[in-house]
């Protein structure tokens, strides 16, 4: 059993203490160390400065810690790779602060700036070290006892199956218990119900899940089962469980495999796509680069919305129904470039050819001017600037039909520009949009700021070149 509002209240409580201590000590050193010859002969003093300060850096670094995603999953963090973290943020946080608030400070020397620097950093990451460590440890005792555990199902039944379960299950080093095991199509070749429960087939995962509150799969299926492997991933992403599976010899020889603890080696199959901390700036910066484009670009607003207006009779803006992240639809606005009543006869694709579009809408698509009134749906949440491109639920359910793993499309908010439209374009049938597919999934899958830049530089070029269509 375990508490994770109350282990993470722990970790915050400690990191607080640490951070105040850390400051503290700073506090003194400048005050008896460094500014002795300006201080001398008066009493050490805690004002109202060192109070505000006291309070700023304690919020400073919960901040840092909780962006950079450090209080999630905290029962399952080794102690070693929690050790490397707090070195790492201890080192660039205490940088941030020094050249914030310490290097415009009096010194007498400056080598005065250095001794401050490593008094800081060392007090920051020894202290903080220390109490991380005392409660990790505790828990791993607690883990090791069976005091904590993770609910866990074994998904297969084959040889590996039953070996995989006899090796965890004689010991609680993961704190897995297991609550049974699910089968593939009802294939049970090998008795693991003599040790465990069959709960149900592959196809009940959901409903398993929820009603064992099941924290953890682990999934063990044979070859000839590995096609259904994507229905079984695709049923998991919308659970909130840690999926976990047996490598074959290709994966471990591909460096897939990573040793994580000196169990039983086990592939984790995670739902992050991106850490915390770059969603956070992902967000910021679309915030910031969306309202700069809104005022900057105002003047070219005003004259497309005009340009729209004379080019035929309807209003300015085209709204749409489009599904979003986790399948939350929005309506998404563009400049309206074809005639009114252009889908009177049903949902329809244009086309490079589309007499539906207006002689203005075919020079706003080229050059992506109809776009740019989506800068308001990222504003409000709606979009990313870059994304995979939002469908109508109409095409969703036929390009389901036959690629069933665009389903993975919905785990991130849908995007003005994408790495499917710069190395594809705009689809013009059901089959384009399923070669574009591939490429939205690769940059699921590869999702960092660094490629979000160079989807934003190769989308520049476009539009600049008039490439769009």
């Amino acid at each position: 059993m375990k508490n994770d509002y109350l282990q993470r209240l722990k970790y915050i409580f400690w990191d607080i203490v640490a951070a105040g201590s850390s400051y503290t000590l700073l506090y003194i050193f400048r005050r008896v160390v460094i500014e002795k010859e300006r201080f001398e002969g008066s009493e050490l003093n805690f004002n109202h400065t060192y109070y505000l300060g006291l309070l700023a850096i304690a919020v400073f670094w919960i901040t840092i810690y909780w962006i950079t995603g450090f209080y999630r999953d905290i029962y399952r963090r080794s102690r070693l790779k929690e050790l490397i973290y707090t070195f790492n943020s201890s080192l660039l946080g205490s940088i941030f602060i020094f050249f914030a608030l310490i290097l415009d400070d009096w010194v007498s020397a400056y080598t005065d700036y250095y001794r401050g620097f490593m008094v800081y950093f060392g007090a920051q990451f020894f202290i903080t070290a220390f109490f991380r460590f005392m409660i990790s440890t505790r828990t791993a005792i607690r883990i090791k006892k069976g005091n904590i555990w993770f609910n866990t199902i074994m998904l297969g039944s084959n040889e590996n199956a039953v070996e995989l379960y006899m090796d965890m299950a004689s010991t609680h080093s993961n704190g897995n218990r297991f609550v049974g095991f699910v089968s593939v199509n009802n294939n049970i070749r090998f008795l693991v119900e003599k040790n465990l429960e069959h709960l149900g087939t592959h196809q009940d995962l959901a409903q398993i899940i929820e009603e064992q509150k099941v924290e953890e799969v682990i999934i063990a299926i044979e070859s000839s089962e590995h096609e259904k492997l994507e229905e079984i991933i695709n049923i998991l992403e919308d659970t909130n469980v840690t999926i976990k599976m047996i490598p074959d010899t290709y994966d471990i020889i591909s460096g897939k495999v990573r040793l994580g603890s000196l169990g039983a080696p086990l592939i984790e199959i995670r739902h992050e796509l991106m850490p915390l901390w770059q969603k956070v700036i992902k967000r910021f910066l679309d915030i910031v680069i969306s309202t700069l484009v809104l005022l900057i670009l105002s003047p070219l607003f005003l004259f497309t919305a005009l340009m729209v207006q004379f080019s035929s009779p309807g209003p300015i803006f085209f709204r749409q129904r489009r599904m979003g992240h986790r399948g939350k639809c929005f309506d998404m606005i563009k400049f309206r470039s074809m005639y009114q009543d252009a889908e009177k006869n049903g949902p329809q694709l244009s086309s490079e050819n589309d007499d539906r579009i207006t002689n203005w809408g075919r020079f706003m698509r080229k050059y992506r001017l109809d776009e740019l009134p989506q800068f308001v749906n990222v504003l409000l949440g709606q979009m990313s600037i870059v994304g995979p491109r939002p469908e109508r639920q109409y095409y969703i359910d036929q390009i389901m039909r036959k690629a069933p793993h665009y389903k993975h499309i919905l785990k991130v908010k849908p995007g003005i520009t994408s790495w499917g439209m710069v190395k594809f374009g705009y689809a013009e049938n059901v089959e384009e949009m399923v070669q574009r597919l591939k490429y939205d999934v690769i940059y699921i899958e590869n999702m960092n700021l660094f490629n979000d830049l160079k989807v934003l530089i190769y989308t520049v070029l476009i539009v600049l070149q008039g490439r769009g269509k």
